[in-house]
């Protein structure tokens, strides 16, 4: 029973993540219950080297459930769902206070639903909550039985979990928030900003699959654009894991781009771009928040293409563009994602129009629109899982 870890004066806290985005969630939120609970508390679980390097001894390497792609998926399923299996009885022989999944819905709240069908008295809090508001809505009430409250990143998702019938959800803030300072440029970077030629972010996927789908039609499109005439830095941030990758497919590009390695020079860039030319993702927010303006382009596979036609509901797949309320960002997705289409709207954000003013506009708003005033994330997601412990 949970009551054993309390009565020992340690409170047991067992979290689950298993993707780069979720460790990183995962150990700023152990540091913040250390800072506060001190030598009082335990952490078990899964993590990756982030959470590893707050002292959790992970049950498995996440990287093998770094898996993209439906038919990837179902090739993997059997050992998918062993590890399902292996960390719902991990939590049960655990017994903690509390479980915090992080994201990655398809696998942790299949964990969740194990561990709450056997033990109904571990409290279960969900960190990051499933994008119900854009597909398979559903899911918000399906939740309600075995997840007791949901830490959201975005502004909007208690509201849309409210209406759906999902859990208690409170809005904790967006990790990115606590970045902006190192997203926004100097007065040396703002010069390079306003400088000619423009810099131009090209971002084509944080993910092997993505970028495979992507090279092409970005190269094809930065052609035509020089072709037009329009005057361009171009540079490409990158990932030290990726960029034998990224190197080897720019080969067959017309127009090279400077390839910049790594978390430092990819913020730096960020600081002195004039536009973007982006994959949609998270990545769209962390661009709004810097203040540069973007065109975002998305292919996926035909499986994943047919699957998401029926299931997407939201008014836009760009994240920035949900959180800001407004369609601002064009988004050019796949048939529409060609360089004959993505070319003119490129040209236009680099240069001084309509398109690009409103842009500008809308990202200013975006502090007010995710504040969380004067506390962080972190600091806010702990404070309910400690209220979870003392219910």
């Amino acid at each position: 029973m949970a009551g054993a870890a309390t009565s020992s004066n340690i409170r047991k806290i067992f979290l689950v993540a298993t993707e780069e985005s979720g460790d990183r969630l995962g150990a700023a939120l152990m540091r913040e219950l250390r800072q506060r609970l001190g030598g009082s508390v335990q952490f078990e679980g899964i993590g990756g080297r982030a959470m590893i390097g707050e002292g959790i001894a992970s049950l498995f390497p996440i990287e093998e459930l770094s898996i993209m792609g439906f038919s990837a998926v179902l090739k993997q399923l059997p050992m998918i769902l062993r590890r399902i299996r292996e960390t719902a009885d991990a939590v049960l022989e655990a017994a903690p206070d509390v479980l915090v999944i992080v994201d990655s819905p398809d696998f942790t709240h299949r964990v969740a639903k194990r561990v709450r069908a056997r033990n109904p008295d571990i409290r279960i809090v969900d960190y990051v909550a499933p994008t119900v508001w854009a597909w398979r809505p559903g899911r918000a009430r399906a939740m309600r039985p075995y997840v007791d409250h949901v830490l959201a990143i975005l502004p909007f998702e208690p509201e849309s979990l409210q209406q759906l019938g999902g859990p208690p959800c409170t809005y904790v803030g967006h990790p990115l928030t606590e970045q902006i300072a190192n997203l926004r440029p100097d007065e040396s970077e703002q010069q390079r900003r306003d400088a000619e030629p423009p810099l131009l972010l090209v971002l084509p996927g944080s993910r092997r699959s993505e970028i495979r789908h992507h090279m092409a039609v970005f190269g094809a499109t930065l052609d035509l654009l020089r072709q037009q005439n329009v005057a361009f830095e171009a540079v490409l941030p990158t990932m030290p894991h990726l960029q034998e990758m990224i190197v080897a497919m720019l080969q067959d590009w017309p127009v090279q781009p400077r390839v910049v390695v790594g978390e430092e020079a990819k913020r730096a860039a960020f600081r002195q771009a004039r536009a973007a030319f982006a994959k949609s993702g998270t990545v769209t927010l962390e661009l709004a928040l810097a203040q540069v303006p973007m065109v975002t382009a998305y292919k996926a596979g035909a499986v994943e293409a047919w699957i998401a036609r029926r299931a997407i509901r939201s008014s836009s797949v760009i994240l920035a563009n949900l959180v800001i309320g407004e369609n601002v960002i064009p988004e050019f997705i796949q048939e529409d994602c060609t360089a004959e289409k993505l070319m003119p709207a490129l040209r236009e954000v680099l240069a001084d129009t309509p398109l690009r003013e409103r842009q500008a506009a809308a990202f200013a708003r975006l502090d007010s629109i995710m504040s969380t005033g004067e506390r962080t994330p972190s600091e806010r997601a702990a404070d309910v899982v400690l209220d979870m412990m003392r219910r």
